[in-house]
Protein backbone atom coordinates (compact mmCIF):
# COMPACT_ATOMS: atom_id res chain seq x y z
CA UNK A 1 0.00 0.00 0.00
CA UNK A 2 1.45 3.54 -0.90
CA UNK A 3 2.35 5.42 1.67
CA UNK A 4 1.60 8.54 0.02
CA UNK A 5 -0.58 11.28 1.30
CA UNK A 6 -4.09 11.69 0.26
CA UNK A 7 -6.61 14.63 -0.18
CA UNK A 8 -10.44 13.48 0.04
CA UNK A 9 -13.32 15.35 -1.50
CA UNK A 10 -16.46 15.77 -2.01
CA UNK A 11 -17.33 17.37 -5.85
CA UNK A 12 -20.97 18.52 -6.81
CA UNK A 13 -22.98 19.78 -9.58
CA UNK A 14 -26.75 21.49 -9.47
CA UNK A 15 -27.96 21.89 -12.92
CA UNK A 16 -31.72 24.03 -13.75
CA UNK A 17 -32.70 23.01 -16.88
CA UNK A 18 -35.82 23.06 -19.00
CA UNK A 19 -37.87 19.82 -18.85
CA UNK A 20 -38.14 17.73 -21.84
CA UNK A 21 -41.53 15.86 -21.60
CA UNK A 22 -45.07 15.95 -19.95
CA UNK A 23 -46.89 12.96 -18.96
CA UNK A 24 -50.69 13.06 -18.31
CA UNK A 25 -52.90 10.61 -17.23
CA UNK A 26 -56.72 10.80 -18.53
CA UNK A 27 -59.55 9.20 -16.99
CA UNK A 28 -62.49 8.70 -19.16
CA UNK A 29 -65.40 6.65 -17.47
CA UNK A 30 -68.90 5.42 -17.79
CA UNK A 31 -72.31 4.81 -15.35
CA UNK A 32 -75.24 3.06 -16.82
CA UNK A 33 -77.74 1.13 -14.98
CA UNK A 34 -76.64 -2.12 -17.68
CA UNK A 35 -73.49 -3.46 -17.30
CA UNK A 36 -73.06 -4.09 -20.77
CA UNK A 37 -74.25 -0.32 -21.65
CA UNK A 38 -71.48 0.94 -19.59
CA UNK A 39 -68.80 -0.86 -21.60
CA UNK A 40 -69.96 0.36 -25.20
CA UNK A 41 -70.09 3.51 -23.75
CA UNK A 42 -66.97 2.89 -22.33
CA UNK A 43 -65.45 1.89 -25.61
CA UNK A 44 -67.07 4.85 -27.78
CA UNK A 45 -65.43 6.79 -25.09
CA UNK A 46 -62.04 5.52 -25.18
CA UNK A 47 -61.82 5.11 -28.92
CA UNK A 48 -62.99 9.05 -29.32
CA UNK A 49 -59.91 9.74 -26.50
CA UNK A 50 -57.78 7.98 -28.48
CA UNK A 51 -58.73 9.51 -31.63
CA UNK A 52 -58.07 13.03 -30.52
CA UNK A 53 -55.03 11.98 -28.65
CA UNK A 54 -53.16 9.97 -31.93
CA UNK A 55 -54.30 12.90 -34.11
CA UNK A 56 -51.17 15.45 -32.80
CA UNK A 57 -48.81 12.65 -34.41
CA UNK A 58 -45.00 13.16 -33.29
CA UNK A 59 -46.16 15.78 -31.03
CA UNK A 60 -46.91 12.63 -28.60
CA UNK A 61 -44.31 10.57 -27.58
CA UNK A 62 -45.86 7.41 -26.25
CA UNK A 63 -49.36 6.28 -25.92
CA UNK A 64 -50.62 3.53 -23.99
CA UNK A 65 -53.85 2.24 -21.73
CA UNK A 66 -53.07 1.73 -18.15
CA UNK A 67 -55.84 -0.33 -16.90
CA UNK A 68 -59.85 -0.81 -16.99
CA UNK A 69 -62.55 -1.50 -15.30
CA UNK A 70 -66.50 -2.06 -14.71
CA UNK A 71 -67.71 -1.98 -10.83
CA UNK A 72 -70.82 -2.66 -9.99
CA UNK A 73 -72.36 0.56 -7.45
CA UNK A 74 -74.70 -1.04 -5.30
CA UNK A 75 -78.51 0.23 -3.78
CA UNK A 76 -76.96 -0.15 0.01
CA UNK A 77 -73.31 0.38 1.47
CA UNK A 78 -73.39 -0.93 4.56
CA UNK A 79 -74.74 -4.58 3.55
CA UNK A 80 -75.41 -6.35 -0.14
CA UNK A 81 -78.21 -4.99 -2.16
CA UNK A 82 -79.44 -4.36 -5.96
CA UNK A 83 -77.39 -3.22 -8.40
CA UNK A 84 -77.85 0.14 -8.94
CA UNK A 85 -75.29 1.06 -11.74
CA UNK A 86 -72.43 -0.15 -12.90
CA UNK A 87 -69.46 2.38 -13.48
CA UNK A 88 -66.92 1.86 -15.96
CA UNK A 89 -62.81 3.78 -16.48
CA UNK A 90 -60.34 3.69 -18.55
CA UNK A 91 -56.72 5.13 -17.75
CA UNK A 92 -55.24 6.64 -20.64
CA UNK A 93 -51.40 7.37 -20.10
CA UNK A 94 -49.86 9.92 -22.27
CA UNK A 95 -46.00 11.17 -22.88
CA UNK A 96 -46.10 14.52 -24.64
CA UNK A 97 -42.64 16.07 -25.84
CA UNK A 98 -44.36 19.30 -27.94
CA UNK A 99 -45.26 21.78 -25.29
CA UNK A 100 -46.82 24.11 -28.17
CA UNK A 101 -49.98 21.61 -28.34
CA UNK A 102 -49.59 20.26 -25.02
CA UNK A 103 -51.99 23.40 -23.44
CA UNK A 104 -54.37 22.42 -26.62
CA UNK A 105 -54.33 18.71 -25.72
CA UNK A 106 -55.14 19.28 -22.33
CA UNK A 107 -57.87 21.67 -22.59
CA UNK A 108 -59.76 19.00 -24.84
CA UNK A 109 -59.36 16.01 -23.30
CA UNK A 110 -60.54 17.84 -20.22
CA UNK A 111 -63.50 18.91 -22.00
CA UNK A 112 -64.30 15.05 -22.99
CA UNK A 113 -67.78 13.75 -21.37
CA UNK A 114 -66.80 12.24 -18.41
CA UNK A 115 -63.14 12.60 -18.67
CA UNK A 116 -60.52 14.26 -16.47
CA UNK A 117 -57.03 14.83 -16.59
CA UNK A 118 -54.26 15.05 -14.48
CA UNK A 119 -50.78 16.51 -15.15
CA UNK A 120 -48.71 17.59 -16.47
CA UNK A 121 -46.56 16.39 -14.79
CA UNK A 122 -42.65 17.73 -16.12
CA UNK A 123 -39.70 15.66 -16.48
CA UNK A 124 -36.49 14.68 -18.36
CA UNK A 125 -36.48 11.10 -20.08
CA UNK A 126 -34.08 8.86 -18.71
CA UNK A 127 -31.76 8.53 -20.89
CA UNK A 128 -31.11 12.69 -20.93
CA UNK A 129 -27.65 13.80 -21.58
CA UNK A 130 -28.20 16.00 -18.44
CA UNK A 131 -27.59 13.69 -16.12
CA UNK A 132 -24.47 12.46 -17.78
CA UNK A 133 -22.98 16.62 -17.87
CA UNK A 134 -24.19 16.95 -14.26
CA UNK A 135 -21.74 14.09 -14.05
CA UNK A 136 -19.00 15.12 -15.49
CA UNK A 137 -19.50 18.70 -13.70
CA UNK A 138 -19.13 16.95 -10.28
CA UNK A 139 -15.76 15.22 -11.35
CA UNK A 140 -14.39 18.16 -12.48
CA UNK A 141 -15.15 19.57 -9.43
CA UNK A 142 -14.16 16.96 -7.01
CA UNK A 143 -10.79 17.64 -8.86
CA UNK A 144 -10.69 21.00 -8.87
CA UNK A 145 -11.52 21.00 -5.13
CA UNK A 146 -8.05 18.46 -4.26
CA UNK A 147 -6.14 20.78 -6.43
CA UNK A 148 -6.60 23.83 -4.45
CA UNK A 149 -6.31 21.77 -0.92
CA UNK A 150 -3.28 20.49 -2.33
CA UNK A 151 -1.78 23.85 -3.45
CA UNK A 152 -2.69 24.83 -0.09
CA UNK A 153 -0.34 22.47 1.38
CA UNK A 154 2.49 23.35 -1.08
CA UNK A 155 1.74 19.86 -2.83
CA UNK A 156 0.20 18.65 -6.36
CA UNK A 157 -1.98 15.96 -7.42
CA UNK A 158 -0.30 12.35 -8.03
CA UNK A 159 -3.21 9.93 -8.99
CA UNK A 160 -6.49 9.09 -8.54
CA UNK A 161 -7.13 6.18 -5.55
CA UNK A 162 -11.01 6.23 -5.92
CA UNK A 163 -13.99 8.11 -7.74
CA UNK A 164 -17.48 6.88 -6.11
CA UNK A 165 -20.41 7.88 -7.34
CA UNK A 166 -23.13 9.13 -4.83
CA UNK A 167 -26.14 9.03 -7.35
CA UNK A 168 -28.03 11.62 -9.26
CA UNK A 169 -31.14 12.43 -8.49
CA UNK A 170 -33.71 15.09 -10.07
CA UNK A 171 -35.80 17.30 -8.13
CA UNK A 172 -38.74 19.39 -9.36
CA UNK A 173 -40.49 22.16 -8.73
CA UNK A 174 -43.93 21.19 -7.06
CA UNK A 175 -46.06 23.62 -8.62
CA UNK A 176 -49.24 21.51 -8.59
CA UNK A 177 -50.62 18.92 -11.68
CA UNK A 178 -53.46 21.28 -13.10
CA UNK A 179 -56.95 18.94 -13.01
CA UNK A 180 -59.61 19.24 -15.40
CA UNK A 181 -62.74 17.86 -15.54
CA UNK A 182 -65.98 17.70 -17.29
CA UNK A 183 -68.03 15.18 -15.84
CA UNK A 184 -71.19 16.11 -17.99
CA UNK A 185 -69.91 17.47 -20.79
CA UNK A 186 -70.19 20.67 -22.43
CA UNK A 187 -72.64 22.89 -21.17
CA UNK A 188 -75.25 25.06 -23.40
CA UNK A 189 -73.93 27.64 -25.30
CA UNK A 190 -70.38 26.18 -24.98
CA UNK A 191 -67.97 26.92 -27.43
CA UNK A 192 -67.11 23.55 -30.06
CA UNK A 193 -63.68 24.26 -28.57
CA UNK A 194 -62.28 25.11 -25.08
CA UNK A 195 -59.61 28.07 -25.10
CA UNK A 196 -56.18 26.68 -24.93
CA UNK A 197 -54.92 26.88 -21.14
CA UNK A 198 -51.52 28.26 -20.59
CA UNK A 199 -49.32 26.05 -19.07
CA UNK A 200 -45.73 26.81 -18.27
CA UNK A 201 -43.16 23.72 -17.81
CA UNK A 202 -41.57 23.56 -14.55
CA UNK A 203 -37.69 24.14 -14.25
CA UNK A 204 -35.96 20.50 -13.57
CA UNK A 205 -33.55 20.60 -11.35
CA UNK A 206 -30.73 17.71 -11.24
CA UNK A 207 -27.93 16.90 -8.85
CA UNK A 208 -24.65 14.94 -9.05
CA UNK A 209 -22.51 14.19 -6.12
CA UNK A 210 -19.39 12.18 -6.04
CA UNK A 211 -16.33 11.04 -3.63
CA UNK A 212 -12.88 11.22 -4.33
CA UNK A 213 -9.25 10.06 -3.26
CA UNK A 214 -6.08 11.76 -4.25
CA UNK A 215 -2.32 10.69 -3.88
CA UNK A 216 -0.24 13.95 -3.80
CA UNK A 217 3.09 15.07 -3.22
CA UNK A 218 4.84 15.21 0.19
CA UNK A 219 3.06 18.54 1.48
CA UNK A 220 5.48 21.77 2.67
CA UNK A 221 4.45 22.04 6.82
CA UNK A 222 6.92 24.54 7.11
CA UNK A 223 6.21 28.51 8.64
CA UNK A 224 5.70 30.78 5.94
Amino acid sequence: MSDAPLISVRGEAVLEVEPEIARVVVHVQSQESDRRDALDRLTERNRQCLELVRSYGDAVEKLETGGLSIVPLLKYKRREGDVRAYRGTVQIKVVVADFGVLGELVTRLGDMERTYVDGPDWMLRRDSEVYARAARQAAHEAVERARRYAEALGSRLTGLVELSDEGLGRAQDAGGPVTLAAAYGRSAGAPEEPEPIDLEPAKQVVRAAVEARFTVSPPDLEPR
